[in-house]
């Protein structure tokens, strides 16, 4: 919980303003694209108005901020990427690693996060196909890229098929998360709004983004006692612990 607490806040505080930044010097398209996203993830019923006005800035905000604002934006927005390598990390018990080994890693995952939202909407429609080629779509590309993320993050000192077992729970659990959302968020807005008023929208994002956050991290955890449990690590090769804190110290000399 402590965990999935500190990588809600990184996403609430850091990754959501990178998103109005990075929409106000972006295309239409691509305006369109995050918009879509936005409504996909949450539901056609919740109000989205602010964050589509948001989302869709004119050239005012462009102008406040210039390009060194995006780049300091984008640095900062690295703390999500941080909690979650450190997440790794202590699941696979590995020391933390080197800030020359790492930093150009969270910026590239910064990246590939913001390329996966970007196409979240036509990877649940199925490029076209409908929920039939969409839902198996959304699971191998969900699984693809907890896979990828957790070997980035690590530095490479886990092999890829270990990897593999956290990567399938976090892919299923990050869809079905996906789908269950419209589902359940515009009711529970609602219901927060009519107690608390418009504090009620910051309750409920926070805990929409807990409980996503927290079965990351339950998966990464689960996905490494499946590697390094019964035959698995034979099947896999997952390192001992030695072996692990090894390849650290060899990937710090390089």
């Amino acid at each position: 919980m402590e965990a999935a607490a500190r990588l809600a806040a990184q996403m609430f505080l850091a990754a959501l303003p990178l998103l109005i930044v990075v929409a106000a010097f972006a295309p239409q398209s691509v305006k369109d694209l995050l918009v879509d996203a936005v409504r996909t993830l949450l539901g056609d019923k919740v109000p989205t108005d602010d964050i589509e006005r948001a989302l869709t800035a004119n050239g005012e905000l462009r102008g406040s901020i210039g390009v060194a604002g995006v780049i300091v934006m984008l640095i900062s927005a690295t703390a999500l990427s941080r909690a979650l390598q450190q997440v790794c990390e202590r699941c696979w018990d590995l020391p933390k690693g080197s800030a020359r080994l790492t930093a150009w890693r969270w910026l590239v995952w910064i990246l590939g996060w913001l390329a996966a939202l970007l196409f979240q909407t036509a990877i649940r429609q199925g490029f076209g196909g409908g929920t039939v080629v969409g839902v198996p779509a959304s699971v191998v590309t969900s699984v693809a890229l907890w896979w990828w993320t957790q070997h980035l993050l690590l530095g490479a000192r886990i092999g890829w098929a270990p990897l593999l077992p956290g990567a399938l729970l976090a892919g299923a659990a990050m869809t079905a998360f996906g789908y269950a959302s419209p589902l359940v968020m515009p009711e529970a807005l609602e219901q927060s709004q009519a107690r608390y008023g418009p504090l009620g929208y910051v309750f409920t994002f926070l805990s929409w983004l807990i409980a996503g956050c927290c079965a990351v991290v339950v998966c990464v955890a689960v996905g490494q006692v499946v590697a390094s449990s019964g035959p698995f690590p034979r099947w896999l090769g997952t390192p001992t612990p030695d072996q692990a804190a090894d390849a650290t110290t060899t990937e710090a000399d390089r």
